[in-house]
């Protein structure tokens, strides 16, 4: 079966603290590996996550992206979408945020295109501007 992980875990991990939660989440994904049960993180977690990390922790935004590709890079945990890893690219001013970016993403996944006010977003790839 397969583990999907929640936003709780995904931080444990990540901050390190409690440590006796990271710990547990640790094992628990040890004990996936060595059953061949794949290890799912979705989009909205890595979001959820993000947003944890900036406003909660206060890690800046280079450092909290830099982590999430670290963990998703590390080929013990598989992203759903599989395309929301390009959202997870550095983030310049004035271009669209990384949430932003995993929903323009899911609904590429999905087929869909992305209707929005927003100017940076309808600017990616999928989105598309709704005018008044």
């Amino acid at each position: 079966m397969t583990v999907g992980l929640d936003t709780s875990v995904v931080l444990r991990l990540l901050i390190g603290e409690p440590r006796a939660q990271m710990e547990a989440a640790r094992r628990r994904i040890e004990r996936a590996v060595a059953a061949g049960e794949p290890v799912l993180v979705t989009d909205l977690v890595i979001a959820e996550v993000f947003h944890a990390l900036r406003h909660h922790y206060r890690v800046p935004a280079a450092e909290a992206l830099s982590r999430l590709r670290d963990l998703l890079g590390s080929g013990v945990v598989r992203l759903d979408p599989a395309a929301a890893e390009e959202a997870l690219g550095p983030q310049r001013k004035g271009q669209a945020g990384v949430v932003d970016r995993l929903i323009v993403a899911r609904h590429r996944s999905l087929g869909a295109t992305t209707t929005t006010f927003d100017r940076t977003q309808a600017r990616l790839e999928g989105g598309v501007l709704l005018r008044t």
